[in-house]
């Protein structure tokens, strides 16, 4: 197999898929806490976006492991992903209608839904599409395409703000929401494969490696620390108002997002290539769990200086394109292809587990307590984290 041969239609279309994709609930995400703020106040903002993510995340979480497994089981895995995909755009699109928090709510917990019926049976089928020994490249590729799209989603937000209603940038998104289903449904060809009909659901996740249920311990842990970035937006806006302005504090908080985004994109296939040299257990602690601990700590710090936001947000990408690139490498590594499906899926759930609790409780610090709190515990975390995968997990 040459070098290249891992970049084939498959790779690349589900590539441009989560760049579309990204770049619709990107744009979103970027703009969702101006305008929660906008609707509730300053006040309780941290508090509920936190819930706001948390529940999301969790929505999602439900899904995941039945999807992966369903994908299993059925020998087909573009069917769900396409529903996903469909599914996300729309609800995203619809949060530009929302009156209240209980709308964003609703809509963005269904949003997250789709996110949590495509990703495992996506990751299931990139990692069915090469050789293993390419897993590194391709989804480190996969990542980087999806770091472009959110790389472009808040850059047009950064544009939109001081333009139009921030209602209308959610109504914008509908419009990359719709390509990346597009683009899955027709560039997107898969083999189907005999069916399961041995294991049901439990049978299969029981059937999980030893190997592999320890890294799911591991990415939980990791988890309830890994707050949702939509908080260091909050964090961003919440210093630089006093001084600017809640439109010029908006903007240059998106803008920091984007500038996170493309760090996030330039090391993301970087950092997947090197770790089909170097392995992944090491760059996954280090870069990835460490580096999100000491970025947390960053925050802590309040200036108005935009090149110390700048770094945090550079190391806040770099953190982010390892942890989420390697840790689904790492996973193909330990899966075999029967359960990789459930594997995946099992996997997503506890990051989606991890995320609510993390969100929830940071959010909820922040509000009762201080950012201080908030931002050290995330920190101590993510190197328990470290330390763990690096002490306990086999090379």
């Amino acid at each position: 197999m040459s070098k290249r041969k891992w970049l084939n239609r498959n790779v690349v279309a589900m590539g441009f898929t989560s760049l579309f994709s990204d770049a619709s609930h990107e744009m979103a995400t970027a703009t969702l806490p101006s305008f929660l703020t906008e609707l509730v106040g300053a006040a309780t903002a941290p508090q509920l976006l936190g819930l706001i993510s948390g529940l999301s995340d969790a929505s999602s979480s439900f899904v995941k492991t039945f999807s992966g497994w369903l994908s299993d089981k059925l020998g087909k895995r573009k069917p769900l992903a396409v529903l996903g995909y469909f599914l996300t755009g729309l609800f995203v699109g619809l949060i530009g209608f929302a009156r209240n928090w209980l709308d964003i709510l609703i809509y963005r917990v269904l949003a997250w839904t789709g996110r949590g019926t495509r990703e495992p049976p996506r990751d299931a089928l990139l990692a069915d599409s090469v050789d293993k020994k390419y897993y590194g490249h391709t989804f480190g590729f996969h990542r980087a395409m999806d770091s472009i799209g959110a790389i472009i989603g808040p850059l047009i937000a950064f544009l939109l703000i001081p333009l139009i209603a921030l209602k209308n940038i959610f109504l914008i998104s509908f419009i990359p929401g719709f390509l990346a289903v597009l683009v899955i449904a027709i560039g997107v060809k898969e083999k189907k494969k005999p069916l399961n009909r041995i294991k049901g659901l439990i049978g299969s996740i029981k059937s999980l490696p030893k190997d592999f249920k320890l890294f799911l311990i591991i990415m939980l842990i990791f988890g309830i620390g890994n707050f949702n970035r939509a908080l260091l937006l909050l964090r961003v806006q919440e210093i630089l108002t006093p001084t600017t302005g809640i439109i010029i504090a908006a903007s240059m908080a998106v803008l920091f997002y984007a500038i996170r985004n493309i760090a996030q994109s330039v090391a993301d296939y970087g950092v997947g290539s090197l770790s089909d040299r170097f392995g992944k257990r090491i760059l996954l602690a280090l870069l990835g769990f460490f580096l999100f601990g000491i970025m947390s700590l960053g925050f802590i710090y309040a200036t108005a200086d935009l090149s110390y936001f700048i770094l945090l947000f550079i190391l806040s990408g770099i953190s982010a394109a390892t942890y989420t690139a390697l840790e689904r490498a790492y996973a193909a590594d330990l899966l075999p292809s029967d359960v990789r499906g459930t594997g995946y899926g099992v996997l997503n759930t506890i990051d989606g587990i991890g995320d609510f609790v993390s969100s929830f409780v940071v959010g909820t610090l922040w509000v009762v307590i201080s950012s201080f709190t908030a931002f050290i515990y995330s920190a101590a975390i993510s190197f328990i984290a470290a330390f763990i995968l690096l002490v306990f997990m086999r090379k």
